[in-house]
């Protein structure tokens, strides 16, 4: 299995063509954002994604699981390596993600 740096570069180029997605590092993976939602990342046991109606659509065979320890399930990715159904699934998942949170701002003082 290559490392975590090597996956993620390998998802970002079979995301390429999709737009507006990145990625950052976290706890020794990766959060993957699509126009500012967060909707998978890289964990000790690879690539996972939000579970969704949309993966679970583009997915079926993919049995669900935490990516830690007291997480909500996620969906192993089964399609890593079919680039073209793997941008129809993220994009598709898009409507079904949560809204990033509202950063706070601080109190002039």
């Amino acid at each position: 299995m290559a490392g975590n740096r090597e996956l993620a570069d390998y998802i970002m180029d079979q995301l390429a063509g999709l737009g507006d997605v990145r990625h950052i590092p976290m706890m020794g993976g990766y959060v993957f954002y699509y126009r500012e939602r967060i909707f998978g990342g890289i964990y000790a046991n690879g690539f996972l994604v939000k579970k969704t109606k949309a993966a679970e659509k583009f997915m079926p065979d993919s049995i669900p699981e935490p990516p830690y320890q007291g997480a909500k399930e996620m969906l192993p990715v089964t399609i890593l390596d079919n680039g073209e159904l793997l941008r129809q699934m993220v994009a598709e998942m898009y409507d079904e993600l949560p809204q990033p949170k509202k950063k706070k701002k601080k109190e002039q003082g």
